[in-house]
């Protein structure tokens, strides 16, 4: 994630367009990789007669956006590569104000403690998202898909901007998470259907390089709007934004298509269906039973992890047990419905018989896991017990970004240059794990911040390969008919993998924190234990130095300990995982036709 400013990238995608002499526009078509093609992918073939149209039997929509990159001119490419930066720099910069802003909200609620509950019920719900916006987009079209995540999005941040209370703030982080999950999604399928593999690193690399830059606007923007606006504008303003810098992705898109329709590339599809047999079509073909069973069940069965300290009971509260029974059962309903009734299945059993997509798919779940064991509450430790404002502890835990930033078009160029990916994950692995087990000890009170980021480095150098990796391997494990699918699936399991993280981390919070703060906070202030413990501002108003603060920095310490052991042992899976991975050469692999980089 680079920062790479668009002037720049011009030439570079310019000399990384594709050619053909018949043709300039044409790339080639794509092979599928199966288990039986050994370490090598196919090798591209020249461009036929077939490669000028888009292919025949594709779906709808990667039939459009293939008419599209057929008909377009570089200048289009260029101008979507700059769109696509510009939406994942709206996003970098939201993220990265909100993620700093979220902490006090839910303070103002007196429910600092409940923000693993919001993170978990929007992570459920947004791995449902994934699967069905695949088919939105392979049915009806990328640019329909994209436009439908901007308006969720967009409700999502109007709604948090005016919320009273921590029930609407929930509704209105699933909205927002659906719309953002799915809004990056769409642009990384974008990303892939307008870019060769050998280049698909450095595609990401650049469309993602926002990050490095709001890395540091971000945290001091959140600073300013909380205490010189307010927290609500923090959420109003890019509620603004996001449609104003959307909107020119979705003409670009919608302008081409309609050339490539007036130049024979497409064919306009009639449909014979009623509205309610379309209803009934699309019910069946998005497999909505499939998302609400997926959904529910997931959220249902991982909250008593985290609402379980809290019961009458603990863990033997009947609504507690309850709640995890009712969580299994519907997961395996879930599982029956897509064995038996669904007619299109939410996971693809082809793309699940895959080693390399599995592989991926478990390294990916087993770092989201590993990763949000410990990070909910991170910049709230930085505050509380390193005494950094909010705007500091933002740069710390942004370090991930501005090292990725730098790394990912580094580790682009040497997938190009070598055709290869693998031999990456050999060397990241073993650096995330070392870093995450400094973080053990370096992570309690009296320790110099030098330490976090040092540690904070290491860990973004593994975490940043592991994700362009695991992209990379799973697009090379399909052909651009099942981008969106496989993409899905990966993004399906990664955020699972966040909802489970986030459960651990919850359950783990609920379970050491407020009994250390008990063990540790002086006898004259236990009248204000429900304070100190749910709200951050409380927190941090003792003294630095004070009996109460040291208390409070001791029972972080001590709970941040346990997180990371349970991420640590998590990880050390890893090794494992990359070993089902296969050494596919992504050079000698065609998958998109067109004018692409």
């Amino acid at each position: 994630m680079a920062a790479h400013s668009a002037s720049r990238f011009s030439s570079a995608a310019m000399a990384g367009l594709s050619s053909d002499e018949k043709n300039p526009a044409i790339s080639g078509t794509d092979d599928i990789i199966s288990p039986n093609n050994g370490h090598d992918g196919p090798a591209a073939e020249p461009a036929t007669e077939k490669d000028m149209m888009p292919t025949e039997d594709a779906q709808r929509g990667v039939k459009q956006v293939e008419a599209v990159a057929l008909a377009w001119t570089k200048p289009h490419l260029i101008m979507v590569f700059i769109l696509m930066w510009s939406l994942y720099c709206v996003n970098a910069f939201q993220s990265s104000i909100l993620s700093n802003l979220v902490p006090f909200v839910t303070s103002d609620f007196e429910t600092h403690s409940l923000l693993t509950i919001i993170y978990i019920v929007s992570n459920s719900m947004t791995a449902a998202l994934y699967i069905p916006l695949a088919k939105i987009l392979d049915l009806w079209g990328r640019a329909e898909g994209f436009v439908i995540m901007v308006s969720f999005a967009t409700l999502g941040l109007i709604m948090m901007a005016g919320c009273n209370g921590l029930a609407t703030f929930c509704v209105a982080q699933v909205f927002y998470s659906l719309g953002f999950g799915g809004l990056i999604y769409t642009i990384d399928v974008i990303t892939s259907d307008v870019s060769k593999l050998k280049n698909r690193g450095l595609a990401y690399a650049f469309t993602s390089s926002p990050y490095m830059i709001t890395a540091f606007a971000g945290p001091k923007a959140a600073e300013s709007f909380y205490e010189d606006i307010s927290w609500r504008w923090g959420f109003g303003t890019f509620a603004i934004i996001l449609p104003a810098v959307a909107a020119p992705l979705f003409v670009i898109l919608k302008l081409n298509l309609r050339k490539a329709a007036n130049q024979g590339l497409l064919t306009r599809e009639k449909s014979d269906r009623t509205l309610l047999q379309s209803i009934w079509h699309y019910t069946l073909e998005f497999d909505a039973a499939g998302v609400i069973l997926f959904s529910s069940g997931l959220t249902v069965f991982l909250l008593p992890f985290t609402l379980a300290d809290t019961a009458p009971n603990g863990w033997r509260s009947g609504y507690i047990i309850a709640m995890i029974v009712v969580g299994f059962v519907v997961l395996v309903l879930f599982g029956l419905h897509e064995t038996f009734l669904a007619r299109a299945p939410f996971l693809n059993v082809n793309l699940l018989s895959n080693r390399t997509v599995i592989g991926a798919c478990l390294l990916n779940i087993t770092y989201q896991i590993s990763y949000y064991c410990w990070n909910t509450y991170f910049t709230s430790f930085l505050q509380v017990v390193n005494d950094l404002s909010l705007s500091e502890a933002g740069y710390v835990s942004s370090t991930f970004d501005v090292v990725s930033g730098v790394l990912l078009l580094g580790v682009g160029v040497l997938i190009r240059k070598t055709g290869r990916f693998k031999w990456l994950l050999y060397f990241a692995v073993p650096i995330y794990v070392f870093a995450q087990g400094l973080m053990i000890y370096f992570r309690r009170p009296n320790q110099h911040i030098g330490y976090l980021v040092m540690c904070q480095i290491f860990i973004s150098i593994g975490g940043s390969v592991f994700i362009i990796c695991e992209q990379i391997a799973v697009l090379a494990a399909s052909d651009h008919q099942h981008v969106a699918a496989v993409l899905a699936l990966l993004y399906v399991v990664g955020t699972v993998g966040g909802a489970i993280g986030n459960a651990i981390c919850g359950a783990i919070w609920t379970n050491t924190f407020p009994r250390a703060l008990e063990r540790y906070l002086p006898s004259s202030d236990m009248p204000d234990f429900d304070a100190i413990y749910g709200d951050l501002s409380t927190q941090l108003s003792y003294p630095v130095g004070s009996p109460t603060r040291v208390a409070i920095q001791q029972a972080y310490g001590y709970a941040q300990e346990r997180m990371l052991i349970a991420g640590l042992a998590i990880m050390g899976l890893s090794f494992i995982w990359i070993l089902f991975i296969k050494n596919i050469n992504v050079a000698k692999v065609t998958q998109v036709k067109g004018t692409v980089f």
